[in-house]
């Protein structure tokens, strides 16, 4: 009796300690770091949209308190194996979500999400949507809009330049926006737009916006990841708006305000929702009411009636009494594409492929 006694007690000492070293070598959840993937088609230090990105994953991070890790991919082409082999390395080193944050990236991040299925997805600008597959964007034709009041009220000349990316309807939208703002204080000016079609290259960009001022237009506007369109005013002596981070130190020359993006809360709350267990593909489209588009503060060089007009439109945005796509608008050929009376729906928005009658340009 005694001797099977001292056995039981030993086998019991054994599955103490068992225990106790298998509880002394684990991770509890709660300690357990996220690993969350970041694809940018440019470089992280671009001066504009890799870096907006940049900027709003790196207070991610601090937000959320040492509870993720992030790999960043940076100067990743738009071609889907190149896509595709950037997300596998991700998803090899742990990575669980994963943004991707050009529009070219979205076929390879298709393809990717199939492959993947326990990954989380997200697709800055994108449409195509799966189980585990979201996009995200920001309305940033509003900031546009209010940074077009500002060209409209700075131009002498009643020409304004434009250097654009990609003829998609991202960038349409986004010059209709901004050339509405300038009609809106001055009906006179136009808004005269060059196709670079890459979104970021320093020397193309630089040389679309010399081209556009020798033709006479005296405020540049961009939808590009450099400031080259801003060292182009700058060498040339004119006024410019920027876009996607504030210039307002590095070319206090020309800079007088720039459509912004804030990604930072939008990538907090994304993450935490998966750290929550309560991540769902979405399709999100944030106004400036939510804060991830934003108009910067305007500069000295900007009129100094451009202030109270632009903090009258944008209130008015806000509250939803100023819609920007809102009939009558006519195209460049003067036909009727918004009735009076009527507004664009956000599927007419997100597949626009005209140009308002103030734009002097082509679609591609």
């Amino acid at each position: 009796m005694k001797k099977r006694l001292g056995v039981l007690m030993l086998a019991l000492v054994l599955v103490v300690v068992s225990v106790a070293g298998c509880s002394s070598g684990s991770t509890s959840k709660k300690d357990e770091v996220t690993k969350v993937g970041f694809i940018y088609v440019g470089p992280a230090d671009d001066g504009g949209w890799s870096q907006a990105h940049d900027n709003g994953r790196a207070k991610m991070v601090e937000n959320m308190g040492g509870k993720v890790e992030t790999i960043v991919k940076e100067n990743v082409p738009e071609e889907k194996s190149a896509v595709v082999s950037t997300i596998r390395d991700m998803v090899d080193q742990g990575c669980t979500i994963i943004y991707g944050t050009s529009y070219g990236f979205m076929d390879g991040m298709v393809e990717a999400a199939k492959e993947f299925p326990d990954v989380k997805f997200e697709h800055c600008s994108g449409y195509m949507t799966a189980d585990n597959l979201g996009t995200y964007f920001g309305k940033i034709e509003e900031p546009r809009y209010l940074s077009g009041i500002v060209a409209g009220l700075t131009t002498k000349t009643n020409k304004i330049a434009y250097v654009a990316a990609m003829p998609i309807p991202e960038v349409i939208r986004g010059i209709n926006a901004f050339a509405l703002g300038v009609k809106s204080v001055n009906p006179a000016a136009t808004v005269n737009v060059s196709w670079t079609n890459t979104w970021y290259d320093p020397t193309v960009e630089k040389a679309a916006a010399e081209a556009l001022i020798q033709q006479g237009c005296d405020v540049t506007a961009q939808h590009q990841d450099s400031t080259a369109t801003m060292e182009a005013a700058k060498e040339a002596g004119k006024l410019s708006i920027g876009y996607d981070l504030s210039a307002a130190t590095t070319m206090p020359e020309v800079y007088m305000t720039a459509p912004l993006w804030d990604f930072s809360g939008y990538y907090t709350d994304s993450v935490q929702s998966v750290i929550d267990g309560t991540w769902k593909s979405q399709q999100y489209w944030g106004g400036m009411n939510d804060g991830i588009v934003l108009l910067d503060e305007l500069t000295a060089l900007a009129p100094g009636t451009a202030k109270g007009q632009v903090e009258t439109a944008e209130a008015a945005i806000k509250s939803g009494s100023l819609v920007i796509f809102a009939g009558e608008l006519k195209d460049q050929t003067g036909a009727v594409k918004v009735p009076a009376g009527t507004s664009m729906t956000d599927e007419a928005l997100l597949s626009m492929d005209w140009f308002v009658d103030n734009v002097v340009g082509s679609l591609k």
